[in-house]
């Protein structure tokens, strides 16, 4: 079981940029494919974007693709979300998830997701 501290999160005027990150307390972080969901007012939680276990792999809603871009560090048992270009819509409560193994074929579905961290909150104004 990984524990998962997110970071990074605040307040942003449209158009700029933000990091965040997710830290994994567990010893064998490199076992776990990685995903951030976020789940904005009044809306269902939504996949974002998902990394395989060696980082080679990589995957995105077609609403951050092009903008976002998800990485880790195995060695400092951290994975992040590099946020450009945002928008008012990317408001939102932002969620790290671990999956223990290779991505699965349907990184998108939440309910694949072992372990989460309790979120991060991410407000753009326009």
């Amino acid at each position: 079981q990984e524990q998962l501290v997110e970071s990074g999160g605040g307040l942003v005027q449209a158009g700029d940029s933000l990091r965040l990150s997710c830290t994994a307390s567990g010893r064998t972080f490199s076992s776990w494919a990685m995903g951030w969901f976020r789940q904005a007012p009044g809306k269902e939680r939504e996949f974002v974007a998902a990394i395989g276990r060696r980082g080679l792999m990589k995957y995105y809603s077609d609403s951050v693709k092009g903008r976002f871009t998800i990485s880790r560090d195995n060695a400092k048992n951290t994975v992040y979300l590099q946020m450009n270009s945002l928008k008012p819509e990317d408001t939102a409560v932002y969620y790290c998830a671990a999956h223990f193994g290779p991505l699965p074929s349907d990184y998108y579905s939440d309910f694949r997701m072992h372990d989460w961290g309790k979120g991060t909150l991410v407000t753009v104004s326009s």
